[in-house]
């Protein structure tokens, strides 16, 4: 959405008619409209449909208002297209459409969450090129006052817009490499890191402010270049202290500083649609972080400082494991004792998107209720790797909404539970997170599942250790029960084993 919206080109508000700024307050209603509807599977086709209408709204209207400037004339005149500019535009738009229209279509619901990371690292890069372009074309987008020169708030605004953009581009970067796997997911922790940002960022301060006090662009172009580098900088230190199980909350929170970005460059540039948008983004996604940090028994403020959660004496990736027995079974066996259950609560995770199984696992559901088992899902706040993965894949599956429940709803079920199924999850039913002070995961709330009467867990192997990198002791207690083997395969033959 803000990524749309940078896109689009600037409007000075103190030219703007006011049919336009009605126009644009429309637009800010349709993604107020948009934002409440995607709260909830339930209702975010409605909430996607009316942000695309908002959006539409607030490009037709920039389009129009610059129609003048775009074909070469001045307002209230016309001297015929610019078609240079004209074939610019529409390229750009013919060019996006392709991109986002083929990502659409293409892209695995397993590989949203560095689609989201990486769309997230183009809107803070926009910010700054659109900054940039401000910077060095005052007079193109209307920054000049009487005296010729760029007034010292416009430039505090550019400043913080190019700063937010640089931090949002670089540490959706290093997400995007983490969440692909082209990284790994442990925390990279550097000595002394948070000396070192808490020194940049004063860096970036001090030079947003002698760039606001600088006149002319041989004085001030140092200052812009050195706070532009050192932006980049931080978003980098940021994110790589922050290990792969507070993925989640990485996401939600670049998301958040995209909505700053935007807005910042919306006040730079007058353009009310800007700031509408970017803040709606940033205080949606600051208000999310903020939540999801709560469920992880996180603090907000470390969030922002980067390097929560991370702990060098913690268990990680590579760490040799003690080889301890634990009991295999087959679909067979977990068909004979699912349906002699009264009741079940199945947790999904990423390993589930991955084998793509959530349809299998719907007709698993749909079998089991058959035969008068009580079935209930248990979604984790940070399940997957990024807000809201497995409830995005059980309602691509068409699971009933009201057969889904949070960790808060649901976690003081598990006592009086049957079965307790697993599917591809790890870190949200890993124990450690509440005996461990060692662990990088230690704090976070997790299901007990130790508690249920059964329980299955469906992972591929016993080498792997979920995306923290933590052993998980339920693999090897009493009543559990490893089903080793794909998620889909797995759950299909418990599906045919049962019918």
């Amino acid at each position: 959405m803000s990524l749309s919206i940078l896109a689009g080109a600037a409007d000075s508000a103190h030219a703007a008619p006011a049919w336009a700024m009605l126009a644009y307050l429309i637009s800010g209603v349709f993604f107020i409209l948009a934002l409440r509807g995607l709260s909830s599977p339930a209702t975010s086709r409605g909430g996607n449909r009316n942000g695309m209408i908002g959006m539409s709204i607030a490009v037709a209207t920039t389009l129009i208002v610059h129609w003048p400037k775009i074909t070469g004339g001045t307002a209230g005149s016309y001297v015929g297209p610019d078609i240079e500019t004209i074939g610019l535009i529409a390229g750009a738009i013919v060019i996006g459409a392709i991109i986002g229209l083929t990502t659409a279509k293409k892209i695995a619901m397993t590989a949203m969450p560095e689609l989201v990371a990486a769309f997230h690292s183009l809107v803070g890069l926009a910010a700054v090129l659109v900054g940039w372009a401000a910077y060095l074309e005052p007079e193109a987008f209307g920054l000049l006052g009487d005296d010729l020169a760029i007034s010292p708030v416009s430039k505090i605004e550019m400043g913080l817009g190019i700063a937010i953009g640089a931090i949002t581009f670089s540490g959706s970067v290093i997400a995007f490499l983490k969440l692909s796997g082209r990284m790994s997911g442990s925390p990279i922790l550097l000595p002394l890191r948070h000396v070192i940002n808490l020194g940049t960022l004063l860096a970036i301060i001090v030079l947003t402010a002698l760039f606001a006090l600088g006149s002319g662009q041989s004085e001030t172009m140092p200052f812009v270049i050195a706070l532009t580098v050192l932006a980049f900088i931080i978003g980098f230190l940021l994110i790589i202290p922050i290990g792969g199980a507070d993925m989640p909350v990485v996401v939600s929170m670049l998301n958040s500083y995209s909505g700053w970005a935007a807005a910042a460059m919306g006040f730079t540039l007058g353009n009310s649609a800007m700031i509408i948008t970017g803040a709606l983004v940033g205080s949606s996604g600051a208000i999310l972080s903020y939540i999801m940090c709560k469920a992880m028994n996180r603090s907000f403020i470390s969030v922002i400082a980067g390097g929560f959660g991370a702990d060098s004496s913690g268990g990680g990736d590579g760490e040799a494991r003690e080889a301890r027995p634990y009991k295999q079974g087959s679909a067979e066996d977990a068909a004979f004792m699912l349906k002699q259950a009264e009741s079940v609560i199945i947790i999904p995770g990423y390993g589930m998107a991955v084998a793509q199984a959530q349809h299998a696992l719907r007709e698993m559901a749909d079998a089991l209720k058959a035969e008068g088992v009580d079935v209930k899902y248990a979604i984790h706040p940070v399940a997957g790797r990024m807000p809201g993965h497995m409830n995005v894949l059980l309602a691509e599956a068409n699971v009933p909404y009201d057969e889904v429940f949070e960790l808060e709803d649901i976690n003081s079920d598990f006592a009086q539970a049957d079965v307790a199924f697993i599917i591809g999850a790890n870190d949200v039913v890993n124990p450690a997170a509440k005996t461990d002070k060692s662990s990088p995961i230690y704090g976070m709330p997790v299901f007990d599942v130790d508690k249920a009467k059964q329980v299955f867990f469906i992972k591929r192997s016993m080498g792997g250790v979920g995306y923290a990198g933590v052993d998980n002791d339920v693999f090897y207690m009493d009543q559990t029960m490893m089903l080793l083997s794909d998620a889909k395969k797995m759950v299909e033959g418990i599906v045919k084993a049962l019918d």
